[in-house]
């Protein structure tokens, strides 16, 4: 059965069910179509190279897949100290690093919204009080990231994850006081390779909703060859980019990720429409 009769299957199903019903199975049914063209997508041939990332893919409190693909990366490259750096970390409910700190992890959050920054301490205010989450709420500019990291956490890290909308490739330009072994980044994925874009630097800016952030992927690997990073993969939906660092990748006895490690070979165009939650709920925290 291809692809669409099955999305004709499960809309046939819903049109038998009563309203109240195909209410509470509307979430259920957008997450078995998102499945089923996941499935579709990764039968694409260049997805059979078992180096490629995609299909390690699954959300546990990302926002998408990004939870399988980075533990996918640690399986790879092995961890340090287990520590971690994520801004902007909204809540604490749905972000890159949220099902590190469940493993144990440690780390820093920042984010500049108030009103997250205080759900989130209430959260998780015993992952605070034994120090093994630290929280900074502040508005985050090219200039100010780097104290604002270095004021709790120095030197070598296990993962850094930047998603601010906006001056991403500023900020990360900017950052000295960590270096991450691995780096997670939004891209831009309007602007496809090889085409390199990033917006304009912007102190005060609010991301209004336009195309207007961030940094195309061609963008994003510049920079990261410019920091010592190589690009490794980016996600099904086209969100993410993984960077891992070069002293790492050239530590691995085979050769671990996809080559060649260009913006060309490894873009996912933007599939937003994937963007809804998949796996485990990224509602309620178990802690």
């Amino acid at each position: 059965m291809n692809i669409t009769r099955k999305i004709q299957t499960l809309c046939r199903k819903a049109e038998h069910l009563c309203l109240p019903a195909l209410e509470m199975k509307t979430s259920t049914i957008s997450c078995a179509v998102s499945d089923l063209l996941i499935m579709e997508l990764l039968k694409a041939p260049k997805f059979s190279d078992k180096s490629r990332l995609e299909p390690y893919g699954y959300k546990v409190y990302s926002q998408n897949d990004e939870d399988g693909i980075i533990n996918e990366i640690f399986n790879r490259v092995g961890t340090t100290n287990k520590t971690f750096v994520e801004f902007g970390a909204y809540d604490g409910l749905e972000n890159n690093t949220t099902y590190l700190l469940m493993q144990g992890w440690r780390g820093l959050w920042i984010d500049g919204d108030k009103n997250k920054m205080k759900r989130m301490l209430k959260t998780y205010d015993r992952a605070i009080q034994h120090k093994q989450l630290m929280a900074e709420c502040a508005f985050i500019t090219k200039d100010n990231i780097d104290n604002l990291i270095g004021k709790h956490i120095n030197g070598e890290i296990d993962m850094l994850s930047i998603d601010i909308d906006g001056n991403d490739y500023w900020v990360w330009q900017n950052i000295k006081s960590i270096q991450p072994r691995v780096v997670v980044v939004e891209y831009n994925a309007k602007f496809p390779p090889p085409y390199h874009w990033k917006m304009e630097y912007d102190e005060h800016y609010w991301w209004d909703g336009t195309d207007k952030m961030g940094m195309s992927l061609q963008a994003a690997t510049d920079l990261g060859e410019e920091l010592g990073y190589q690009l490794v993969g980016t996600n099904i939906c086209g969100v993410n980019a993984f960077f891992v660092r070069k002293d790492v990748v050239n530590k691995q006895l085979v050769a671990s990720f996809p080559l060649p490690a260009t913006a060309e070979h490894l873009f996912n165009p933007a599939r937003y429409f994937l963007n809804i939650n998949r796996g485990h709920s990224a509602k309620h925290f178990l802690g």
